[in-house]
């Protein structure tokens, strides 16, 4: 189901300062190089960078361990062997391609048996094209609760949704991955996320307030409410801003002819088979006893989380499978196999952008480059003197800034929160709230940071439907998203701040 020939995207050039701003961001970032190259380049610097800084003896505290952190050079004996010894593991050990891999072995076996665009006939056809746009976004939104599978998943099936109704395939994908990404604090179920970030808060806390406790559903009404402010707003962007930019699709086009008898069937027992898998997951967690509850019967961190890219891989193979059988799309184990390696064969560019950014990523954390911007930022926040709600939007801006260099929300979080916890705390502010005022900042510039391995992904898969896509057409359609995700964000904040909500079960503004 992928295009077998690729088409330029068509911008179309609009009046107006925002346009200009984003024509500007387009062209300059498309004159860097490929990406590959840029993340080789990237490498370089960080090892340069790293040499300099620990010359100069750059260095700072850590104020959640008390210890120094030093900037470790890696054009040292030591590093060279590192860099040298190293390469394969990081590249094997880089968390995004064993998911995006596993993911796809279900959703191309999916694809290549038919079964993803029969059941986009089914939908498509009996849905309002209105609420296309609403329904991926809103998707997007839930799929946080899957964690990092729903970027791998959406967007490409967004595509085909866009394209099977005439629409441009690139706006529907990166309205997923806005959703996904930008939308990652705009919660409607509790997740593994809050639990993790609520165990760092409940550390922070607890050196004002040792009995301070902390639970994952402490910012749940406040991240429940923005579901309903970022859908809207992500459906205005995609539909107002972004499509409008990206020009007439004028690719391959998916017709979409009405299901046949036999695409009926297999759409039949492929959800059977779905709903039986479904039954079979369900007797492993909601058993207190089932086999994938963490030993003390919890769910939110347990085996059963750890365990859903391949739970998830298998909600597409086995009702594919089924489907491919009923409607002689797959007739042996060999057309499987066959099936599995096409998709596998699309992920080519995936894999060598993977390659390298893990090289990058794995020298920015060794040098300790990373943590050592993180704790000067917080530094500088403290060091304006702000009080009150501008001190509070000021730390919004600061852990939007930092996501642009440190991706791993928790790992941000176990650094900041012991400065800022404590510090709001004895400015009479609960912890809740200065986690939350984290987890804006940490979700607005999710869909433009490079350290997020998964935007990588988004590029390798919208040059299927143009090949010459750059790195800035890309950032042009995509800061759309958390520039006005800023904005409402923000503004929500401080009425939420001002009428004085509650932000979830027994959590509050102030102490």
């Amino acid at each position: 189901m992928q295009p077998n020939t690729q088409q330029d995207i068509t911008t179309e050039k609009r009046s107006g300062l925002f346009t200009m701003f984003l024509n500007m961001i387009e062209k300059v970032g498309n004159k860097l190089p490929d990406p590959v190259t840029l993340f080789i380049i990237f490498a370089v610097l960080v090892i340069i960078a790293s040499h300099f800084a620990a010359m100069a003896g750059v260095s700072v505290i850590n104020p959640a361990t008390d210890e120094t952190v030093e900037a470790i050079s890696l054009l040292t004996r030591d590093g060279i062997q590192m860099i040298m010894t190293q390469m394969v593991t990081n590249f094997a050990q880089f968390p995004p391609l064993g998911l995006v891999l596993v993911t796809m072995i279900g959703v191309g076996v999916a694809e290549g048996v038919g079964l993803i665009s029969a059941l986009l006939k089914k939908v498509v056809l009996g849905s309002p094209k209105v609420l296309i746009t609403v329904s991926i976004v809103f998707a997007g939104i839930l799929a946080n609760m899957a964690g990092d599978a729903g970027f791998i998943v959406l967007p490409p099936i967004a595509a085909l949704v866009f394209m099977s109704v005439g629409r441009h395939p690139i706006a529907g994908m990166v309205a997923a991955y806005a959703a996904v990404a930008g939308g990652f604090s705009a919660n409607l179920i509790v997740n593994m996320l809050d639990a993790l970030l609520a165990g760092f808060t409940q550390e922070a806390g607890q050196i004002i307030d040792s009995e301070f406790i902390a639970n994952p559903a402490m910012n749940y009404y406040f991240l429940a409410g923005s579901a309903f402010i970022i859908v809207p707003l992500a459906v205005w962007i995609t539909d107002k801003i972004v499509e409008p930019r990206l020009g007439t699709y004028t690719g391959p086009q998916m017709k979409l002819e009405k299901l046949t008898a036999l695409e009926n069937k297999g759409l039949k027992w492929a959800g059977v088979t779905t709903l039986a898998y479904l039954a079979v997951i369900a007797l492993m967690i909601v058993p207190e006893s089932g086999v994938l509850r963490a030993d003390d019967g919890g769910i939110v961190i347990s085996p059963f989380m750890s365990s859903l890219v391949p739970i998830i891989m298998g909600l597409f193979l086995f009702p594919a499978l089924t489907y491919g059988f009923i409607t002689k799309t797959v007739r042996s184990d060999k057309d499987v196999a066959d099936t599995m390696a096409k998709s596998m064969g699309t992920m080519g560019m995936y894999i060598i952008l993977a390659f390298f950014a893990a090289q990058f990523i794995s020298y920015f954390n060794w040098s300790n480059l990373g943590i050592i911007l993180a704790i000067s930022g917080a530094d500088l926040l403290k060091s304006l003197n702000f009080t009150g709600l501008p001190l509070l939007i000021g730390f919004i801006i600061i852990s939007a800034g930092l996501n642009l260099f440190i991706g791993s929300s928790s790992a941000k979080w176990a650094i900041l929160g012991p400065v800022f916890v404590p510090m709001f705390m004895l400015l009479g502010y609960d912890p809740a709230f200065t986690q939350l005022a984290y987890r804006i900042g940490d979700s607005i510039t999710n869909p433009i940071t490079p350290m997020f391995a998964y935007f990588a992904i988004l590029l390798a898969l919208a040059r299927r439907y143009d090949k010459n896509l750059g790195l800035g057409s890309l950032i042009a359609v995509m800061l759309p998203y958390s520039i006005f995700f800023g904005i409402a964000w923000i503004v929500f904040f401080i009425i939420w701040y001002f009428i004085g909500l509650p932000l979830g079960p027994g959590s509050n503004i102030f102490l």
